[in-house]
Parts: structure tokens; C-alpha cells; sequence
């Protein structure tokens, strides 16, 4: 039982620290949260924790085959720089006085739970992610292939996640009242955030084009 805990801690700690990176998940969980309440960003947010924590699960069983169908990332990668830069697109005209424009994923009429499993579902950025840390997991013997570590572990991402979706969701709409901003402002800021979000995932898809491309071909012999 101690090492489940150990495992469940781990879990949290990893999945809490990863999600407070600001990315497109938790600034669209922040925005939620602002346009439309508080009860809306959280069905968001556990949406795409459902949608993590069974990412893990299949990572867990199938961490050999995803290693060796690497291929299948990159097309995702690129679909998610889409949708980041939809939302950085919607945020911007709404910044900029169109109001009857609203952002063509978040102004879905999709519940949020849904629609964060969705988004969530299509972001392989939890793929790579994940896979090292198990990795890392299993070669300390932290982690071991038995069923209650695996739901140790994934609780632990579960809380973890949540934890700092909500650090999002209750932060940026407590900031919104103290500053006292205007919702133009606000849309500026989350579309300037969308925009460098997607610019860095284009530029981490680049480099590592390039890094595959640079490394020496083994002669035929």
C-alpha cells in the first residue's frame, strides 16, 4: 500500500507541475471561466482529465507500439497548432470590437465536459509527455505493470490536474474582478497567449524535423 501511495504521489506531482505550464487546455479552461462561470470551466476541465488519464492507461500497456508508430504524433501535433490557432484568431476579433464573432470552438454549443474531452483527445502533447515519465517511473521501480499501481498512478494525475486547472479557472476569473479589466482586454491578453503557444509548437514540430533530418544514415553494408 505504501508504494501505491508513493506512486499516486508521483503521479500527482508530475501531472500538477506539467499542467501549470500555460497551454491551450488551461488558458481555454481560464476563459471559460470568465465568459461563461465557473461551473462550466470545471465540466471543461474534468473532460479533459478523463480524456488524460485514459491517454496514460493505453500509454501504460502500449508504450512499445507508440515508440514504434511515432509517425502518427506528427500529423496530431499539427492539428493541434489548428486549433490553438483558431482560438487565438476568435480571441483577437473579439479584442477587437466584434462581438458577434465569437471563438469557433469555445462558442460551441457542445457540453464543455465534451468538448474538453475532445480538445484533450486531439492533443497528442500528453503523449510524449507521459511516455518519459513512465519510462522514468518504471526504470526507478517506483512504477510497476500491476493494476493497483496503474489506478494509484492515475488518480494521482486525475487531482493533479484538476488542481491546477483550477488555479486557472478561480485565478484568472479572481484577477479579472481585482483589475477590473475590460473583456476586450482580457481577449487580447488570451489571444496573445494562444498565439505564442501555437508559434512554440510550430517551432518545436521544426527542430525536431530538422534534428531527424541531421541524423547520419547508417551505410549499407
Amino acid at each position: 500500500m505504501k508504494n501505491i501511495f508513493r506512486v499516486f504521489y508521483w503521479g500527482l506531482f508530475i501531472s500538477f507541475v506539467g499542467s501549470m505550464v500555460i497551454g491551450a487546455i488551461g488558458v481555454s479552461a481560464m476563459q471559460i471561466s470568465i465568459t461563461e462561470g465557473i461551473r462550466p470551466a470545471i465540466n471543461f476541465s474534468l473532460g479533459t482529465i478523463v480524456a488524460e488519464v485514459l491517454y496514460v492507461r493505453l500509454l501504460l500497456v502500449a508504450m512499445k507500439w507508440i515508440r514504434r508508430n511515432e509517425h502518427i504524433l506528427k500529423y496530431l501535433e499539427w492539428a493541434t497548432v489548428v486549433i490553438i490557432l483558431l482560438l487565438a484568431i476568435g480571441s483577437f476579433k473579439a479584442a477587437m470590437g466584434h462581438h458577434n464573432a465569437q471563438n469557433p470552438l469555445l462558442s460551441q454549443t457542445m457540453h464543455r465536459f465534451l468538448l474538453g474531452f475532445a480538445m484533450r483527445s486531439i492533443s497528442p502533447a500528453a503523449i510524449p509527455f507521459w511516455l518519459g515519465w513512465s519510462a522514468v517511473l518504471y526504470a526507478k521501480g517506483i512504477m510497476k505493470a500491476e493494476k493497483g499501481y496503474y489506478n494509484g498512478y492515475l488518480a494521482g494525475i486525475g487531482i493533479g490536474t484538476l488542481l491546477a486547472h483550477c488555479i486557472f479557472i478561480f485565478g484568472g476569473k479572481y484577477a479579472v474582478i481585482k483589475l477590473n479589466a475590460s473583456q476586450d482586454v482580457i481577449n487580447f491578453i488570451i489571444g496573445c497567449v494562444f498565439a505564442v503557444t501555437a508559434g512554440l509548437q510550430i517551432w518545436k514540430i521544426m527542430t525536431k524535423k530538422r534534428r531527424g533530418k541531421s541524423k547520419p544514415r547508417r551505410s549499407a553494408q
